[in-house]
């Protein structure tokens, strides 16, 4: 197991609790403490975990860190290995089932990553929340039952080693993830879905930290939709591909927030030219996919998203996406394009035993 770690400090104890758990015979973790300036590498090594310290400032992001492990490990390469960020647990059998997964397919696989909005968080959260829920299980549980494979999301990803040992890593892409996907997709190891494995990490309490966080993922989604996508589609072309078209959709797919917003905003523009002698026939499609939309969207938060998302809480899902406008705005006119450690609130050592 690699874990990828920027200044966690005690933070990073209940992921080692967590990963360690659940080690077989023969299995090991690998910290990798990034560009820390804190007692990150001390903190894992007093867990009896390896540890290895990588210091290059002009370099930074998660991928530089997996590149950093993956040369650590080659001397003695394991089989699988599985990536978990630095802020997150495992759920009961989490990595035996990825590795399983792993070794029985030889593609990537991917868990089911949920992330929590802590309970004196507010409603934006649990938007936020339900938002990664339809992203990160729902749809990829779809898809799995379509035979199509899946997006990484970062964390919880098993990887065996010839895949691992080959892959495009050293970049510091602020959603290393997605363009990991479109690159292991185009060269033959499309990811795919392990429902059961289930992977947490939790919001930061923090609206600071929370909006820096979004920026960086979203930002991240929007500029692999505009590199990515062009590219897997042509892939899919010329190889005949229907996974790979599937693949492409996936990726194109926006943030959730952004997509109802651009799909409003069509809508009542194909409806003014509607009113002013233009043809019904695009606004009626576009309204009549948008209700379809909306119907599944509930029924999503009907069977699954009730527990994360209270019903008096369903009022604030506009307001959360129009709160977005500026962040979307902000990608056309100065996107991020370096990778920044969401802040996050440290734990005391008495509530992580």
């Amino acid at each position: 197991m690699l874990i990828p770690a920027h200044n966690e400090g005690v933070n990073l104890i209940p992921t080692l609790k967590s990963a360690g758990s659940q080690l077989s015979a023969g299995d090991r973790i690998l910290v990798v403490a990034d560009n820390c300036t804190d007692d990150t590498a001390s903190i894992a090594r007093s867990h009896g975990v390896e540890v290895v310290e990588r210091s290059d400032p002009n370099c930074r992001g998660k991928g530089y860190a997996l590149a950093f492990g993956r040369k650590a490990l080659r001397n003695d390469p394991p089989d699988v290995v599985v990536v978990l960020d630095a802020d997150c647990t495992l759920g009961p059998d989490a990595l035996l089932r990825l590795s399983t997964e792993a070794v029985a397919t030889q593609r990537p696989a991917q868990a089911a990553y949920r992330m929590v909005a802590p309970e004196q968080a507010g409603p934006d959260r649990q938007v936020a929340a339900f938002a990664f829920l339809v992203k990160n299980v729902i749809r990829p549980s779809g898809l799995r039952r379509f035979g199509q494979s899946c997006l990484l999301t970062g964390t919880g990803m098993a990887f065996p080693w010839a895949v691992y040992r080959d892959a495009n890593l050293a970049h510091g892409h602020i959603v290393e993830d997605l363009g990991l996907t479109v690159d292991l997709a185009l060269a033959g190891h499309p990811p795919v879905f392990v429902p059961e494995a289930d992977v947490r990490g939790e919001f930061p309490n923090d609206d600071a930290a929370a909006s820096t966080q979004r920026r960086r993922w979203e930002h991240g989604h929007l500029s692999v939709i505009r590199a990515g996508v062009p590219r897997l589609i042509m892939a899919a072309i010329r190889r005949r591909s229907a996974g790979l078209v599937a693949l492409a959709l996936e990726v194109g797919l926006p943030p959730l927030s952004a997509l109802v917003m651009v799909t409003f905003t069509m809508l009542i523009l194909l409806l003014v030219w509607a009113a002013f002698g233009g043809p019904v026939g695009p606004a009626l499609t576009l309204l009549a996919a948008f209700g379809l939309a909306t119907i599944a969207l509930f029924a999503v938060w009907w069977c699954f998203g009730r527990s994360i998302l209270p019903t008096r809480t369903l009022a604030r899902i506009p307001r959360y996406a129009v709160g977005k406008v500026g962040l979307y705005a902000d990608f056309f006119i100065r996107p991020q394009r370096t990778w920044n450690r969401t802040p996050r609130q440290e734990h005391k050592p008495s509530e992580t035993g």
